[in-house]
C-alpha cells in the first residue's frame, strides 16, 4: 500500500470517527436538553403577561405542587406564588389533569382569605401547560349562585303571595253568588273582595317597581333634584293614614338640600318607610322625618317609637318578602317589599341605608345619598315652586279635614258590632 492509500485511508478513518464523535455530542445535547424540558419550571413565553392580566384567581402549578406564578386574584384564595397549592381538591384535580393529559373542570367550595367560615363557590379548570407545568383558573360564581336562588325565591315567593288575594277573591265571589238573597251579607263580601283587589294591586304595583329598579335599562335620565320637595310630598301623602292611626307625622331637619336622582322613585322610597313606621307604630306616638346634610352626603332618616325590630331579623329586613312580624304584616296588608324598594332604590342613586332599632323602643331608617350642589335659580322657577308648595299646603289640610270628617261620622254611624277581617 503505498502512501497516498494510507493518506486516502487515514482521512476516511478520521471522517468517520469525527462524525461519530459529533453524533454522540449531538445525541448528548438532545438528551441534555430534554432532561431540562422535563425538568425546567420556566413558564411559556406570554403566559406572566396573560396571568396579569386576568381577573380570575389563576396559577401555574409545577408538578410537585409548587406555585411558579399566579394572577392578582389568587391571593384571595390563599394562592401565592413560591409556596405550595394547600388545597386538597385543588391538588387532586391538578394530578387528575397530570394523569390524563385532557382538560378537567370541577365545582368545589373555597375559603376565601384564609377564612373558613367565609366558603365560596368556585369553577375550578386544570389543563398542562407542558411535562411540568399545569395551569389552573379559578372562577368565583358565588354571585351568580347567589342571584339564581333569588330569582327562584323570587319566582316562589310571588306565586305564593299572588295566590292568596287571588284565592280569597274566588272564595269571596262564590260566597256572594250563594248569599245573593241577602243584601247585607253581599256588601259585607264586596267590601271584602274590593279590600283584597287592593291589596292584589298593591302587591303587583310594588312587584312592577322593584323589577324596574333592578332592571339595567330600567330608569330614565337623572337630574338634580330638591329634597325638599321629595319630602314634602312624601309626608303630605300619608297625612290620612297617620291620622287615622292616631300617629303624629312630623318634619324637621335642614332644607334646601338637592340630590341626583328621580324624584318619583325617591318618593316612593321614603314614602315606604314612612308606611312602615306609621304601620308598626302605637297610637299616640310619633313618627319623624328629618334631613341631614354631612358634607357630600345627605341623610334622610325616618324615626317611629314603635315596636322595634329583632337583631336577628336586622340582616334580613331589605330581603324581598320577609316580614319581621308575620301576623301583623298580614294584618296592615303588608307586602314584604317596600323595604327591598328602598334598598335597590338608595342604591341605584349611588346610596345606602341603615337601620338602628331596639325592641320596644322604636327604629330609624337612614338613606344616605351623594349631595349635589342647588342648580341655578330661574325667576319663573321661584314663582313656579311658590305656587306649587300653596297648592300643597291646600292639599293637605283638605285630606286632614276629610280624615277628621271621616272619623266623625263612623263615631256616628258605629254599628253594634263590627265586621272582623
Amino acid at each position: 500500500m503505498n502512501t497516498t492509500q494510507l493518506a486516502l485511508l487515514a482521512l476516511i478513518l478520521g471522517v468517520a470517527i469525527g462524525a461519530g464523535v459529533t453524533a454522540i455530542i449531538v445525541a448528548a445535547l438532545r438528551a441534555r436538553a430534554q432532561a431540562l424540558v422535563q425538568t425546567s419550571s420556566e413558564l411559556p413565553d406570554g403566559l406572566a403577561a396573560v396571568l396579569s392580566g386576568m381577573d380570575d384567581a389563576a396559577c401555574a402549578v409545577d408538578s410537585s405542587g409548587l406555585v411558579v406564578a399566579t394572577s392578582a386574584a389568587a391571593s384571595h384564595f390563599g394562592i401565592v406564588a413560591g409556596t405550595t397549592l394547600e388545597n386538597p381538591d385543588l391538588r387532586a384535580l391538578i394530578r387528575a389533569v397530570r394523569t390524563t393529559g385532557a382538560t378537567d373542570s370541577q365545582t368545589l367550595r373555597l375559603a376565601r382569605g384564609g377564612i373558613s367560615v367565609d366558603s365560596r363557590l368556585v369553577s375550578a379548570r386544570a389543563s398542562t401547560l407542558g411535562p411540568r407545568l399545569s395551569l389552573l383558573i379559578v372562577r368565583d360564581v358565588t354571585e351568580q349562585e347567589r342571584l339564581d336562588q333569588m330569582r327562584n325565591d323570587f319566582v316562589a315567593n310571588t306565586s305564593h303571595e299572588l295566590k292568596t288575594p287571588v284565592g280569597a277573591v274566588t272564595l269571596l265571589a262564590e260566597a256572594i253568588e250563594m248569599a245573593a238573597d241577602d243584601p247585607a251579607q253581599v256588601r259585607q263580601f264586596a267590601s271584602r273582595i274590593t279590600a283584597e283587589a287592593g291589596r292584589l294591586n298593591q302587591l303587583t304595583g310594588r312587584i312592577m317597581s322593584l323589577s324596574r329598579l333592578q332592571a339595567a335599562d330600567g330608569l330614565g335620565e337623572f337630574g338634580p333634584i330638591a329634597l325638599d320637595e321629595v319630602i314634602a310630598a312624601s309626608v303630605e301623602a300619608h297625612f290620612v293614614q297617620a291620622d287615622g292611626a292616631g300617629v303624629e307625622l312630623s318634619r324637621g331637619g335642614d332644607r334646601g338640600v338637592w340630590v341626583r336622582g328621580d324624584a318619583q322613585i325617591l318618593t316612593e322610597a321614603v314614602g315606604n318607610l314612612i308606611t312602615n313606621a306609621i304601620a308598626y307604630s302605637p297610637r299616640g306616638s310619633r313618627v319623624g322625618v328629618g334631613v341631614r346634610s354631612d358634607g357630600d352626603i345627605v341623610e334622610i332618616a325616618v324615626t317611629d317609637q314603635g315596636i322595634g325590630i329583632a337583631e336577628s331579623d336586622q340582616e334580613r329586613i331589605f330581603e324581598r318578602f320577609y316580614r319581621a312580624d308575620e301576623a301583623r304584616s298580614r294584618r296592615t296588608g303588608g307586602t314584604g317589599l317596600g323595604l327591598s324598594i328602598v334598598k335597590h332604590a338608595t342604591q341605584r342613586h349611588g346610596g345606602e341605608v341603615r337601620v338602628w332599632s331596639r325592641a320596644g323602643r322604636g327604629s330609624t331608617f337612614t338613606m344616605r345619598l351623594p349631595q349635589v350642589d342647588a342648580p341655578a335659580a330661574d325667576p319663573h322657577d321661584k314663582k313656579k315652586h311658590k305656587r306649587k308648595r300653596r297648592d300643597e299646603r291646600k292639599t293637605a289640610k283638605g285630606a286632614k279635614g276629610a280624615a277628621a270628617s271621616a272619623r266623625s261620622n263612623k263615631k256616628k254611624s258605629r254599628p253594634s258590632h263590627g265586621d272582623q277581617e
